[in-house]
């Protein structure tokens, strides 16, 4: 780990990693990795998108989906372990024989999976870099519900990477009353050094909520990519903490009076003139 989240009075860290093909050595990293964690509790740890596998092939994807209830248990006994909440970034769960859901769980402090939401937006489309062609829908089902979820860290709202490009389900979630929105990713290098920190900055503006995304980071064994930034961003749009590159913690507090002081100055859902437009 090159970067650790060593102050005790922040409550959110996100990790940023360089998953490969292996299920078992991620979470090997993984176990790793929450053995440095500060001592402060409550504590939620966040996880980039395919932390668990990141395969070369939608067909290898789906064989450890196959095989998901081993991985969900190990990660249930991490968070009693260290006491800890986990977002835990996406893995595969099975919708039928030929696709899988990008799921990403939020467990609590007990090891209980608290929410759910499976990834709506796919990422279908060609970028200028070594794979060319991105398309998730070939293997992945798309999800369709917005899901927000109560925690001691405030009202998480959860999304996934390419969502991020999507502002009218971010509009949705704080609608929902979401104050954290998470956004485990794995950026392209190249879309990501275009438009990664000005899309997160944006919504966190324009939803006056903390926003943390928790990235994958350099070149993986698949062959791909991806850009890091780990960030986490403040309602005002302030970086609060950043990882440009390598793999370690980043980490925040999220305060919530200073949320709610700009939603009360500036109460930008209620001047919304466009909600029947969004989802």
């Amino acid at each position: 780990m090159t970067n650790l989240a060593t102050p005790n009075n922040h409550n959110i860290v996100a990790l940023q990693m360089c998953s490969g093909l292996n299920a078992d050595d991620n979470i090997a990293e993984l176990k790793k990795a929450l053995n440095t964690l500060p001592a402060s509790r409550p504590l939620l740890v966040c996880l980039p998108e395919a932390f668990l596998v990141f395969s070369k092939s939608g067909h290898d994807t789906l064989s450890t989906a196959k095989h998901i209830e081993q991985y969900k248990r190990q990660i249930s006994q991490l968070c009693k372990h260290h006491n800890i909440w986990l977002n835990a970034g996406t893995i595969p769960e099975p919708y039928n024989n030929t696709k899988y859901y990008a799921a990403s769980h939020l467990y609590n402090n007990q090891g209980e999976c608290v929410a759910t939401y499976n990834k709506i937006h796919l990422f279908d489309v060609n970028v200028d870099d070594k794979t060319g062609s991105y398309r998730e829908s070939d293997f992945t089902q798309a999800g369709s519900d917005v899901v927000v979820v109560e925690s001691p860290f405030g009202k998480l709202g959860l999304t996934v990477c390419y969502d991020l490009r999507f502002s009218a389900l971010f509009t949705a979630l704080a609608r929902k009353g979401a104050e954290v929105i998470l956004v485990p990713s794995a950026f392209t290098m190249v879309t990501g050094q275009a438009h990664w920190q000005p899309l997160l900055a944006a919504r966190a503006i324009e939803t006056q909520c903390y926003v943390v995304a928790a990235a994958q980071y350099g070149t993986h064994e698949n062959g791909r990519q991806t850009y890091g930034h780990s960030i986490i961003i403040s309602p005002w749009g302030n970086t609060l903490s950043n990882l440009p590159s390598g793999t370690g913690f980043i980490s925040a507090k999220a305060d919530l009076e200073p949320l709610q002081k700009i939603r009360r100055d500036m109460p930008v859902q209620s001047h919304q003139r466009f909600r029947e437009h969004l989802l």
